[in-house]
């Protein structure tokens, strides 16, 4: 199972990726202008001082190499606000699915950087959230806000 769902990481993330992804509806994806690993400790460092918690982080390409497989750099952070995240759980059981958040961090076939997480208002429109719209503009609003401190020219804390 662990293979089978490796390998179709790597297929995905072959699939060359421009500028048009910001357009997604499902995903907001900024550009980042340091490395994959420095963006993702960039990352952590801003949600810990936040106060998020940090579940795990998934080093996509250090397991497809101990696999024998090449891979971009890849990193999924995965992390949340129980405060948050129960509300919206109240609201719809079904997010949970979704939830703890997660940000890709990730290298494409041009070597640019790039951060992206879920759009809060595609979560909100799959699982048929009613009566919770401030929450998910606050948190659309929270997302923006680290992923750009995240991915900007800003010093990296080594």
């Amino acid at each position: 199972m662990k293979k089978v769902t490796l390998l179709l990481v790597v297929a995905l993330l072959s699939i060359p990726l421009t500028g048009a992804c910001h357009d997604r509806k499902d995903l907001l994806t900024f550009a980042s202008q340091h490395s994959v690993n420095d963006t993702a400790k960039q990352l952590v460092q801003i949600l810990e001082k936040k106060g998020f918690t940090i579940s795990s982080k998934v080093d996509h390409a250090q397991e497809a190499k101990n696999v024998g497989i090449e891979l971009r750099d890849t990193i999924v952070i995965i992390f949340g606000n129980p405060k948050i995240g129960s509300k919206l759980m109240q609201c719809a059981p079904t997010i949970a699915i979704d939830l703890p958040q997660k940000a890709l961090i990730w290298k494409d076939a041009g070597g640019k950087v790039w951060l992206s997480v879920n759009n809060p208002e595609y979560l909100q429109q799959r699982h048929k959230v009613k009566g919770c719209d401030p929450i998910f503009k606050k948190i659309k609003s929270v997302l923006a806000a680290i992923s750009k401190e995240s991915t900007s020219k800003q010093s990296v804390s080594k």
